[in-house]
């Protein structure tokens, strides 16, 4: 940061930038994190008296520096006469000294005529450091102090957007539905159509519960052309046995509404109908 730069600013704004960042990050409702949670209060008071220490030895290190160095503040002027913008951003960030100046911050150790300099941190290295320390300040205090989502929360709750998002499309795109896109449907507004549209189409022959009439039982574990999502879909888009099953129904329903169907019917699975029909089939276990 310049040197030029007035510390009464440099404290407030980059304590400003901490306070917003800890807020963001902690607030859970529209009360100031800070009043929600004293340690809060007390954490930005810390960062506050750490911001003003590292400033103050700061300034200090730099008017030490400035007793000893008119060379020093001539080589200011320069760079800021400097026209090359490039160039001063790359000095103001590294802070580099040049090869005339290196007597103004030479040591008086000697090592078979090695002689050692006084390099000050580059600013770039340093204030990234303080931004480490910040990071770590709140991602302490989000994920173990106020308990913030882990990796396998958040992989979860991708997974839950993933799969919304599938549901989404494929209601929209009809088209690309088939068995290897098939996905169990579980919304309640999915099901609910698939009740309706069972209600209207298929109760006529396994009644409204599921239990079963002219077709069998669809609530038991018992199955005539296999349990289980696809199979479900497959019997009712293409129909049952021939000569004594149901019509393919794929020719008045869409794609979309045997889907709806489908899953509507895998939720019946041990609802316990009033009347359940005998079990027909064999026990599918998929």
């Amino acid at each position: 940061m310049n040197n030029n730069f007035p510390s009464w600013l440099k404290i407030p704004l980059i304590f400003l930038i901490s306070f917003i960042v800890i807020e963001l990050c902690l607030k859970n409702s529209d009360i100031p994190a800070f009043i929600e949670n004293p340690i809060v209060l007390l954490i930005h008071l810390v960062i506050l008296t750490c911001i003003i220490t590292l400033e103050y030895i700061h300034v200090s290190l730099k008017n030490i520096e400035k007793l000893f160095s008119d060379k020093l503040n001539k080589k200011i002027e320069t760079e800021k006469n400097d026209t090359n913008w490039f160039k001063k951003i790359i000095k103001k960030l590294s802070d580099l000294k040049s090869v005339k100046d290196e007597k103004l911050i030479i040591l008086n150790h000697d090592y078979d005529g090695i002689k050692e300099l006084d390099n000050s941190l580059p600013p770039w290295w340093l204030y990234g450091f303080y931004l480490t320390i910040l990071f770590a300040i709140v991602y302490l205090l989000n994920f173990h102090v106020f308990s913030g989502p882990n990796q396998l929360e958040e992989m979860n709750i991708e997974y839950e957007i993933a799969e919304t998002e599938i549901n989404n499309y494929l209601e929209n795109n009809t088209s690309e539905i088939n068995l290897d896109s098939l996905v169990l449907l579980t919304s309640n507004e999915d099901l609910d159509q698939g009740k309706s549209l069972f209600t209207s189409n298929c109760a006529v022959c396994h009644n409204s519960d599921g239990g079963g009439g002219i077709g069998p039982n669809l609530t038991d574990q018992y199955w005539i052309l296999g349990g289980g999502l696809k199979n479900v879909y497959n019997t009712i888009s293409e129909g049952g046995r021939e000569g004594k099953g149901m019509i393919p129904w794929k020719q008045s329903l869409s794609k979309s509404e045997i889907s709806k169907i489908s899953s509507y019917i895998i939720s019946l699975k041990n609802t316990n109908p009033e009347n359940p029909k005998i079990a027909e089939g064999d026990v599918w276990v998929g």
